[in-house]
Order: structure tokens, then C-alpha cells, then sequence
């Protein structure tokens, strides 16, 4: 039982991961707006940062590639951690919204422990299935 809601959450956990990496691209200037003009391109790292979470995703979903991908998808959110605080402390709206709800901005924050949660648990392999 527990296993079919490991796969569950991991297949849920990676289509967010994807649609959350496509909306860098269709929000690209609102997800740039999240990180401090002081650093250099940040348009460009958006869009890196969108292909990274659709590849994350995917190789989430590979067995052979599952366990580094669960690894590095939790580093991942730890260093975008930053991203999220800079834009609650500077009051920056979430992509694609015009005004900026400050409570909601700090609430997204404890959101972040709760993603990394979710992919290490979901991600957790205790054979080696095919799935």
C-alpha cells in the first residue's frame, strides 16, 4: 500500500516539477523578478533553471536515475530557498499576478521543507522495481 503511494506522489510530485519548469518559460519575467537585480542575467537563469526542473523531473521517474535525481532535486530547492525569502521580504507578486499578497508570500515559504519532504519520500526506493 505504502509503495502505490510512494508512486503516486512521485508521479504527482514530477508533474509539477514539469509544469512548474514550462511556467519558467511561459512566466520568465515574473520568476526573474523572485531574484535580486544585483545578479547578473537572470532572465537566462530562469530558463536554465526551467530545463532543470523538467529534466530533474523526468529522471525522477527513471528507476536507473531516480535515487541522484531525488538527491539532487532536494539540493535544488534548498538553493532557490533564497529566491522565495528575497521575494516575501521584497514583496515581489508570485509569477504571473499583478499585486503581491504579502501573507501568502510568507506562507510559500513554508511550503519549500514540505516539496523537499515530498520528493525524498516519494523518491525513496526500497528495491530496485521497475518502477
Amino acid at each position: 500500500m505504502i509503495k502505490t503511494f510512494r508512486r503516486i506522489g512521485l508521479v504527482l510530485f514530477a508533474l509539477f516539477f514539469i509544469f512548474a519548469g514550462i511556467a519558467h518559460f511561459v512566466q520568465g519575467e515574473g520568476f526573474a523578478a523572485m531574484i535580486p537585480e544585483w545578479v547578473p542575467f537572470r532572465l537566462g537563469v530562469i530558463y536554465v533553471t526551467g530545463v532543470l526542473e523538467i529534466v530533474l523531473a523526468i529522471l525522477l521517474l527513471v528507476p536507473s536515475t531516480r535515487k541522484q535525481a531525488r538527491f539532487w532535486t532536494a539540493v535544488y530547492l534548498i538553493l532557490i530557498f533564497p529566491a522565495n525569502i528575497y521575494a516575501a521580504i521584497a514583496g515581489v507578486p508570485a509569477p504571473g499576478q499583478e499585486e503581491a499578497n504579502t501573507m501568502l508570500l510568507w506562507i510559500r515559504l513554508l511550503f519549500q521543507p514540505l516539496l523537499i519532504w515530498w520528493v525524498l519520500w516519494a523518491a525513496k526506493q526500497k528495491d530496485h522495481s521497475s518502477f
